[in-house]
């Protein structure tokens, strides 16, 4: 796919053609899209700045992901556009460009996997492979109207792809069709799965209090409408002391360790960095080692919580992002009380390590909304099997 297409999702270093995938295979027949921090045979991974791209030699090999989408039949048709260093929840970059949003266009993607997401929802490939550290596959998955997926922690191999805060970095994929996305988690998952049937529903009302007024109660339309689907829900608070001390660990962890990796680069090479990621990478080289011990501990409790709640057979909703895309015009200032709602809602996956699914659930005044469900460690196939049955119900409009 060429880096002038229009919808500017994918990376000007592009693929220089397809590369076709085994002629049999569960996925043969299908299109993908990589993100840009997968290694592909031959290419150079850029992780969305342009200093790293040019100093990066091309892969030896392939990323595990891509060889097991290669083998599994499907073709790789591109390298999509991400934000820089992964550091971002809007899917702008400053160096290439901010993919459009062909489900709610004029609004930005979702990041970091903005362009994989734009590719899926315009239909330019079947399904598309991103990754998901903060919310890289539910945020662009909710604003994209797409069904998007981040797996238990460590059920996708990361080898050959590049890191952002390994506590938390998964991989992850979009579909537009549910049948595609369980045929490709089936192709993705390795490691331990654990199977059990959906007896219990807990609606998580500190979730929902963090989405405005139209997104929270569509969503809980689709909940009651979802009546003979699920079990009889009740209702809890998944953070006895609020979300804020969650989000706080959670980005405290996170700025840690990505300094860890990409700190001494930065330093030497003094890259280019684009607005936001640049204050947010001078944050994450003052966090301490003492300040991230600290915010360990603060995740080993939420972890407890979260799973003591989220325990085998239960299932957590939740709203997958506050409210539909921002537009692309929205000032810096207005953005970053938007990253702290989005972060409160999606570090709860990212501290338990637990599995969680997003559907297209509806649009609010035309733009999509995603409507989650948490689930217990193993059970990414039971939610992708939960996505497929609930399929039907998706399309509402707020």
């Amino acid at each position: 796919m060429p880096a002038s297409h229009p919808l500017s999702a994918f990376v000007p270093h592009d693929l220089r053609e397809p590369i076709a995938g085994a002629a049999t295979g569960p996925l043969t027949g299908l299109t993908c899209a990589v993100k840009d921090m997968y290694d592909i045979a031959g290419y150079r991974t850029g992780g969305g700045s342009p200093d790293w791209l040019a100093a990066a030699t091309p892969a030896a090999s392939s990323a595990a992901a891509v060889r097991r989408i290669l083998e599994a039949g499907a073709t790789i048709i591109g390298k999509t556009i991400c934000d820089e260093f992964f550091f971002s929840v809007t899917g702008a970059n400053a160096h290439y460009g901010t993919p459009a949003n062909p489900r709610a266009p004029g609004r930005l993607p979702g990041g970091s996997s903005s362009g994989s997401a734009a590719a899926t929802a315009a239909g330019v490939c079947d399904f598309a492979l991103g990754s998901d550290t903060g919310g890289s596959i539910r945020v662009p998955a909710s604003f994209c109207g797409l069904y998007g997926i981040r797996p238990t922690h460590g059920r996708v191999h990361l080898s050959g792809a590049m890191a952002m805060a390994p506590s938390f970095d998964v991989a992850g994929w979009f579909a537009n069709g549910p049948g595609v996305f369980r045929r490709v988690g089936q192709t993705l998952l390795e490691g331990s799965s654990h199977p059990a049937s959906i007896e219990a529903l807990v609606i998580l009302d500190d979730a929902f209090e963090q989405a405005d007024a139209p997104a929270a109660a569509l969503l809980r339309s689709a909940l009651a409408a979802m009546a003979g689907d699920l079990p009889d829900p009740r209702q809890a608070r998944v953070a006895a002391e609020g979300l804020d001390p969650w989000r706080e660990c959670f980005r405290v962890i996170q700025a840690f360790e990505i300094w860890g990796i990409y700190g001494e680069f930065i330093e030497r090479r003094r890259p280019r960095l684009g607005p936001g990621v640049r204050e947010r990478l001078a944050f994450a080289a003052k966090v301490s080692q003492r300040e991230a011990e600290e915010a360990r501990k603060v995740r080993a409790r939420a972890r407890d919580q979260i799973r003591r709640l989220g325990k085998p057979g239960t299932v957590l909703a939740l709203p997958t992002t506050p409210s539909v895309a921002p537009r692309v015009d929205v000032s810096a200032e207005a953005l970053e009380p938007f990253r702290a709602n989005v972060m409160r809602l999606t570090c709860i996956a990212g501290l338990s390590g637990l599995p969680q699914v997003t559907i297209p659930i509806g649009t609010v005044s035309g733009c999509p909304v995603g409507l989650s469900f948490l689930g217990w460690a193993g059970s990414d196939e039971v939610l992708l099997d939960l996505a497929v049955r609930l399929s039907r119900h998706c399309g509402l409009q707020g």
